[in-house]
């Protein structure tokens, strides 16, 4: 729901915070700081989108539904981006789902403005297609990695990419929500976790992984980490679009 008005930051999203100031000063009335919960669906396949996500500390899990009930992600959105990029590309509707996987705060705003941003700034527009090409770039690297990497490999790749989105050294990821992001059982899960806090990289209790040593948890992920974050931080970076 949601919360009361209070000063927007820049700073709380990477996209908000390489705006030029001009296209800033014209977003801030419009954006509306909400509440999400995990479990709570953002967009689904085929519904039309009304608005689009800004996280600042949340974390959004899209995925595509398969015929047996199970599911698949190809990509994790938090304070680097935004939820309902589909809509530059001509349409309201999509066949993946958005679905939050860690609560926390995020920026909404109108779709119909939003879209209208891209035709009117040049710089926003030259912004969101290179954050759209490091998503393609997180999306293909995926598949890649479903095919050749263990499973190990792929949890520390996830975890990975959940801190670079959150700034912290704690998430709380239940082993069914983790496997359902990796379309593998929980079980599977279950035995990495265990490995991983075998080597004392991870403590894990009840859905909730602390990290002792991310420099170790890098090591053990694939190269698919490295490769997806050297992308987003190439085409996102720090200084102001132009």
């Amino acid at each position: 729901m949601p919360l009361a008005k209070f000063a927007v930051s820049k700073e709380s999203n990477r996209l908000f915070a390489a705006l030029p100031m001009n296209d800033w000063a014209r977003w801030v009335p419009h954006l509306e700081l909400v509440e999400l919960t995990v479990g709570q669906v953002l967009f689904e396949h085929g519904r039309q989108l009304s608005h689009v996500y800004f996280p600042v500390n949340s974390i959004v899990s899209l995925q595509c539904d398969l015929e047996d009930g199970s599911a698949s992600e190809f990509a994790l959105t938090g304070n680097e981006g935004v939820v309902g990029v589909f809509i530059f590309m001509g349409t309201r509707s999509t066949i993946s789902n958005a679905i939050v996987i860690r609560e926390g705060l995020a920026y909404r705003f109108s779709a119909d403005l939003l879209f209208n941003e891209f035709n009117v700034s040049g710089e926003f527009r030259r912004l969101i297609l290179r954050y759209m090409q490091a998503m393609m770039t997180e999306a293909s690297q995926r598949a890649v990695c479903h095919r050749r990497h263990s499973i190990d490999q792929q949890l520390c790749r996830i975890i990975l990419l959940c801190l670079d989105r959150t700034q912290a050294s704690e998430l709380t990821l239940t082993q069914e929500l983790i496997a359902r992001t990796m379309g593998v059982r929980r079980e599977a899960i279950t035995v990495s976790a265990q490995k991983l806090q075998a080597a004392g990289l991870i403590r894990y209790m009840r859905g909730h992984i602390e990290v002792l040593d991310r420099t170790g948890v890098e090591v053990h992920a694939c190269e698919c980490y490295k490769i997806v974050k050297h992308e987003f931080d190439r085409l996102l970076p720090e200084e102001i679009a132009s």
